[in-house]
């Protein structure tokens, strides 16, 4: 009985979150996967993958142009730090995602790109998806009442979403070993997990220029993960797009670390 009790009161404040943040966070949660893995389908990964990382620099361009952010709205003259931090951490991605594909290909030399005409289909879906979470990402700011904790309810929609795409399009794989059942626990806990969480209260509380261009550094962060645990090699494209991740990181950030007294 106080389980149930218990279960209630978890479920409670989900009744109360508004019907179009509903729309918002799980649109924006199962959008943003549909869409990605359409786009890894019908597209070869590494061009895939470059297009929906399209979505940090949409975040910094949605904010400064449409004025969400507090600091652009009282200093609209700064916008060029972020945009230029922006730039500067697509161009830093770019040399990263090539420098990750020339370490599964065992070629360390350069990276080939391959926009074939046949793949427009996951092309487009890419940049959906980068357009769905940029756009969920900025609009979050809106329901800044509604408590992140409404994420829990956001994700069991999209996992229920989710199980029903699968069951229609997919065929299942069930995991062979423990390690990959440890890693799929692993990937709910964190990175499907508490990163949405995290990320939802980020949004609503936090500076979105900011948060934006420094978005840039997950892929650098996996990256130098692999060659940490000796899959990949520390290139001179990988330092080279660690530089200007990090330069543009700095200027998305020159407002806060640096403020200007007016």
């Amino acid at each position: 009985m106080r389980f149930i009790f218990s279960c209630g009161a978890q479920i409670k404040p989900l009744l109360d979150v508004p019907l179009t943040a509903w729309l918002l966070g799980v649109g924006g949660l199962f959008g943003f996967h549909f869409f990605y893995f359409l786009a890894l389908r019908n597209a070869p990964a590494l061009e895939a993958n470059l297009i929906n990382y399209l979505w940090p620099l949409l975040i910094v361009v949605f904010a400064t142009f449409f004025g969400i952010d507090r600091a652009v709205a009282s200093a609209p003259d700064s916008a060029v730090w972020p945009l230029a931090g922006a730039a500067l951490g697509l161009a830093g991605t770019v040399l990263v995602l090539t420098n990750t594909n020339d370490m599964s290909s065992g070629n360390l030399s350069s990276g080939d790109f391959n926009f074939a005409a046949s793949a427009w289909i996951g092309y487009a879906a890419a940049l959906t998806s980068a357009l769905i979470w940029s756009s969920y990402s900025v609009l979050s700011r809106a329901f800044h009442q509604v408590p992140s904790s409404a994420v829990t309810g956001f994700s069991l929609a999209t996992a229920i979403g989710a199980t029903l795409c699968h069951m229609i399009f997919e065929e299942t794989i069930w995991p062979q070993t423990l390690l990959q059942w440890l890693a799929i626990f692993g990937l709910g806990l964190g990175p499907v997990g508490a990163a949405f969480y995290l990320w939802n209260h980020a949004m609503k509380h936090g500076e979105m220029r900011l948060l934006g261009a420094t978005s840039y550094c997950a892929p650098l962060l996996s990256s130098l993960l692999l060659v940490g645990l000796g899959v990949g090699a520390l290139t001179g494209k990988l330092l080279l797009a660690c530089s200007l991740i990090m330069g543009g990181a700095l200027l998305a950030a020159k407002e806060n670390l640096f403020p200007v007294r007016r």
